[in-house]
């Protein structure tokens, strides 16, 4: 599909994921409304600084405001739904929140996007909703778990977008990426955790080792988010956005102090345990219906993707806070 003068929105533009493809968007031509959160300061999120924010008309608001979902609409073709919480340790102490944001926020979007009459609403899912795996590779099949908060209130949005199709025939796709990673993530996430703590020389404090995720570098993301928004074939679907590699927290932890050149002291710290049901053991991908409905593969390794965001954290090190536990 050609993105030259399509009419789109995408909301958490300034958040991490949303950022990029925002800015990807408008590369390609796109007439790109940019829905970041509004907040007292003004601030657009990583839209603040970007060279492209002056291609984008940037939009404050709230997805929990179903006046503001609909002014964010209007003359919208195609939808990127990315605003959420997405804050696994912080769902343990604000679990109203998540209901609020991931299924009453995406429920005011998809009734806005309804009466718009949109042609694509891309929702974004996450793999935290299979829980520990029963079986790998994980396929789109798996068995739905809500084992934390957020995970249960992306089950329910997951849900609400497929409601909507099948109840009202609005074209959703819903797209599942694994672990996203790259330039921009904030330090709730474990890779740019252990960069930071590598790059300011201190011991890497993490918690457990273990677990297994699908690591899947961001501009890999950005791929299957537009292919999906050009693929009839998965109207209705749930998709998934892995690279179909696994990784244990400790292996990545160990391969990080390899390429940042830092030895290996890594420490457990127990208030970064996850409750012992919630912790989810396994995550990797079966990607292989994204590859036959999306002709989509990730193009760049682990490898190349932690290179890049090294590279970037190196010289954007001050915005973070490697010593403090962000949850």
């Amino acid at each position: 599909m050609s993105w030259q003068g399509r009419k789109v929105l995408v909301t958490g533009a300034g958040g991490f994921i949303g950022s990029h493809l925002a800015e990807r968007l408008a590369r390609e031509g796109a007439s790109v409304r940019a829905l970041v959160h509004y907040n007292a300061l003004g601030s657009w999120g990583w839209l603040e600084r970007s060279p492209l924010a002056g291609d984008m008309e940037v939009l404050a608001g709230d997805i929990c405001d179903p006046f503001a979902t609909r002014q964010a609409l209007v003359g919208r073709e195609v939808v990127f739904h990315l605003a959420a919480l997405i804050a696994i340790p912080y769902s343990y102490q604000a679990p109203a929140s998540y209901v609020r944001v991931n299924v009453e926020g995406t429920l005011n979007l998809l009734q806005a996007a309804r009466d718009q009459g949109v042609g694509a609403f891309v929702h974004t899912s996450t793999s935290e909703v299979y829980g520990t795996a029963k079986s790998v590779p994980i396929s789109e099949d798996h068995p739905l778990c809500g084992q934390s908060p957020y995970s249960a209130s992306k089950i329910a949005a997951d849900k609400m977008a497929e409601a909507y199709h099948l109840s009202f025939g609005l074209p959703v796709v819903t797209v599942r990426p694994f672990n996203t990673f790259g330039p921009r993530q904030s330090a709730r996430a474990v890779i740019p955790t252990i960069i930071s703590q590598c790059l300011a020389g201190q011991p890497l404090k993490l918690g457990n080792l273990h677990p297994t995720r699908d690591l899947n570098f961001v501009s890999n993301t950005v791929d299957g988010f537009l292919a999906a928004a050009s693929a009839p074939a998965a109207l209705g679907r749930a998709v998934n956005l892995g690279s179909g590699r696994e990784i244990s927290i400790g292996d990545l932890a160990r391969l990080i102090c390899r390429l940042t050149g830092r030895p290996e002291d890594i420490q457990t710290q127990s208030e970064r345990l996850r409750p012992p049901g919630s912790e989810v053991e396994r995550l990797l991908a079966d990607n292989s219906l994204a590859a036959r409905l999306l002709d989509w593969r990730p193009a760049l390794s682990l490898e190349q993707g932690l290179e890049q965001t090294i590279e970037w954290l190196r010289h954007n090190l001050e915005r973070y806070r490697p010593g403090v536990y962000v949850i």
